[in-house]
């Protein structure tokens, strides 16, 4: 299982928010590429980065970092927020993305989501799919629609999506543990198709423990936020699971 540590950004600085509310945000890091290397230097290899401030705005704003990290580290980014059209999508890669995560924009317009598949593949392109009671929020968690999560990544494994990252929205930043429950009901309801899910857990985690229940249940990849810049798993442990994996 890939450990991904996440760095949110919001004007320029590295924070965290608890359940995607920005009036919660705390600033860890005014310095993303000093954290990003300190991951480096633990062995980590993957990195999921937020543009918060693109979440809220509806296109790309913090390239620049996302350009800083991918040309001064080797870590493999993938990259999301805010990211609306192929204008967005050209700067993402063009400023050192591996990958690049699509939420709202697989709801609100699945005819841009498709081409980007079509056009940049299955490795390229992640679905986003971040629930609040198993229905699907989009415009950074401002917004509830009516998807229903299992059946809207059904329909996009349908059309050949490998990757999906899911948050449940209710323990995003509360460090409570994992969506376990869920992560499981979404691996039992999309494992009889060609194409398998690689199902990326994020939200929740909150101590060493965690991951190794993430891992027995089949999740591909998981994603740490809080739990690390609270200093409830530190990077020790996870170069240690690194090594172990």
């Amino acid at each position: 299982m890939r450990i991904i540590p996440a760095i949110d950004i919001i004007e320029g600085s590295c924070v965290r928010l608890s359940k995607g509310d920005y009036t919660t945000k705390k600033v860890y890091n005014e310095d993303p590429l000093e954290v990003a290397k300190t991951f480096e230097a633990h062995g980590i290899e993957h990195l999921h980065l937020v543009d918060l401030d693109g979440a809220k705005s509806k296109h790309i704003v913090n390239y620049k970092i996302l350009e800083q990290i991918a040309s001064k580290t080797s870590l493999k980014i993938d990259f999301g927020g805010g990211l609306k059209s192929d204008e967005d999508l050209r700067i993402a890669f063009n400023s050192g993305a591996n990958q690049i995560t699509g939420g709202s924009i697989a709801v609100k317009d699945r005819e841009t989501f498709l081409g980007w598949l079509s056009r940049f593949g299955t490795e390229k392109i992640i679905l986003g799919a971040d629930a609040m009671d198993e229905k699907i929020a989009v415009s950074g968690w401002q917004e509830s629609s009516t998807e229903e999560l299992i059946p809207f990544i059904q329909r996009y494994q349908k059309e050949g999506i490998k990757y999906v990252i899911c948050t449940d929205i209710s323990k995003d930043g509360m460090l409570q543990g994992p969506s376990v429950v869920l992560y499981k009901k979404i691996l039992q309801k999309t494992a009889n198709h060609s194409t398998a899910i690689r199902l990326v857990a994020s939200g929740g985690i909150a101590k060493y423990e965690d991951l190794n229940i993430l891992k027995e249940l089949g999740c591909e990849g998981a994603i740490i936020g809080k739990a690390i810049y609270e200093n409830r798993i530190s990077l020790k442990q996870l170069e240690g699971f690194i090594i172990k994996s």
